[in-house]
């Protein structure tokens, strides 16, 4: 693996602009920034902290999640499209990705990750008319969302659980009850995911150093090694989706600032993933 950036806190959310190259945040320093296609880093959205997840909007700027749910113009322009006070004991969201539809699925939050005892948060969809739902609950650690490449499954990991849950995708987008897609083992932690082409999982081991490869039926695969410990997020890239990038947060790494992403070549490529389309 290729270490392309590096001196972040906690390197989340990356998203993958086949014209401006990777967007990403970090959690703890704040901000959102972009590794343009000459591998040079700018910043996109300064100061904001906590985003968790991010996507391309169909009209331009970026669908960020954090202490709300809003759309970021590439001017700089902010609209809120949730709060988490439409969502009972809720106080922010993290990881969230979009359907073929344009919908945006997202996790709540309902306690601080780094300083509160765990509550559980809940699956909620921003639809096409600007409306949410919330779709399923009991969730200790929203993170990682993806969905198969025919739609008809959503994968989602509840990182204190140590699971990948997998609903079962109606065509209005809803979802049914959850069951256990698989776990990675004691001890670790399922955080951001992606799927690939082929159906295949790809889940960031946030205490693992490597990227937990699974077929469709949950059966482990692979394992892709990386060179920090705390592995949070993945994301297919260029042209043929199989450039693979990883990101990281600092904790075991050699100092507090040492989130960083890497580049690696893959055989399999990855879904590509549809902009938002709710309304701003």
């Amino acid at each position: 693996m290729h270490r392309v950036a590096s001196g972040y806190g906690l390197v989340e959310a990356p998203v993958w602009d086949d014209e401006q190259g990777l967007y990403f945040s970090d959690v703890l320093g704040g901000g959102v920034f972009r590794l343009g296609l000459d591998d040079h880093v700018s910043e996109v959205i300064p100061k904001r902290r906590g985003v968790g997840g991010m996507a391309l909007h169909e009209n331009g700027g970026l669908i960020v999640g954090g202490r709300n749910i809003a759309w970021v113009a590439p001017g700089g322009e902010t609209r809120v499209l949730l709060e988490p006070s439409a969502i009972p004991g809720a106080i922010g969201f993290n990881d969230l990705t979009t359907d073929r539809a344009g919908r945006v699925y997202v996790g709540s939050l309902c306690y601080r990750v780094f300083a509160d005892p765990p509550k559980p948060g809940f699956l909620h969809v921003i639809d096409l008319d600007g409306s949410m739902r919330t779709l399923s609950d009991g969730v200790m650690l929203t993170n990682g969302l993806g969905f198969s490449p025919d739609g008809r499954r959503l994968y989602h990991s509840d990182a204190r659980a140590g699971l990948v849950r997998v609903y079962d995708v109606a065509a209005d987008g809803s979802v049914g009850p959850w069951r256990q897609f698989c776990t990675l083992g004691e001890g670790r932690v399922a955080d951001g995911l992606k799927v690939a082409a082929d159906g295949s999982v790809w889940v960031a081991d946030a205490r693992g150093s490597r990227v937990a490869v699974f077929e469709p039926d949950g059966r482990h695969r692979a394992d892709l090694e990386v060179p920090l410990p705390m592995v949070t997020s993945l994301c297919f890239a260029s042209n043929d989706l199989r450039d693979l990038y990883v990101v990281t947060g600092s904790e075991g790494g050699p100092n507090d600032q040492s989130g960083s992403i890497f580049r690696t070549r893959v055989e399999t490529p990855g879904l590509a993933l549809a902009p938002a389309r709710v309304p701003t």
